[in-house]
């Protein structure tokens, strides 16, 4: 391969990986022509299914900074540059291989992290991102109806409240002049009987001296 081809080739798989959200490293040996095409269209827009030399796959790795992938960089190599959601593409890896056990998944990088061949099937355990979204749209519409319940009840009870008070109303319409109901009629207090009069001191006094007058005689 002509230098310039050599550095053409090395810059398209950097702009692959720089464009990328992760990346999986695969041995497609024994796989055909056909095979390797399913497998592409079963990626979709997910992933770009590229084979590589391993010689201008280390030199690209390392032009943009990730190290480790020398030793996984050995034999047929293609590598799953992830655009879309990379559980999505982990799962799609995952079972394209267990139906075609020649695919091997040997390892990857995620978010700036190394991943081993058993990271990448955990990661394809994930619940992925449209029903992790499902998933939180459906707690917020229920957060939402609690609330609404919560601010109604109020609302419901202040009406029970108004429409009872209505019909108390139009039973006795007093309440509405802000008593309770007609006042029951108040019962008179019986007339007390007049305290008898207290005789004149100076009659008093006289009848004492008489019968003081009787006892001496």
């Amino acid at each position: 391969m002509a230098r310039a081809e050599r550095q053409a080739a090395v810059a398209e798989i950097v702009e692959s990986f720089n464009a990328s959200a992760g990346a999986v490293l695969t041995e497609y040996r024994g796989l055909t022509v056909k095979e390797l095409q399913d497998l592409r269209r079963s990626l979709g827009e997910n992933a770009n299914y590229a084979v590589v030399k391993n010689t201008l796959a280390k030199l690209a790795a390392r032009e943009v900074g990730i190290d480790g992938f020398d030793d996984l960089l050995t034999g047929p190599t293609a590598i799953a540059f992830i655009s879309g959601d990379v559980v999505e593409a982990a799962k799609g890896l995952r079972d394209f291989a267990k139906a075609n056990p020649t695919l091997v998944i040997k390892g990857g990088i995620y978010d700036g992290q190394n991943l081993d061949a058993s990271e990448i099937a955990k990661l394809a355990d994930l619940e992925s991102r449209e029903v992790l979204l499902g998933k939180l749209a459906g707690a917020m519409l229920a957060s939402l109806s609690q609330a609404v319940y919560l601010l109604n009840a109020p609302l419901a009870q202040a009406a029970r409240l108004a429409g009872a008070l209505q019909a108390k109303a139009e039973e006795d319409p007093s309440i509405l002049a802000g008593g309770a109901g007609e006042p029951a009629a108040a019962e008179e207090a019986p007339a007390e009987e007049p305290a008898a009069e207290e005789a004149p001191a100076e009659e008093s006094t006289e009848a004492a001296a008489d019968e003081a007058a009787t006892t001496e005689a």
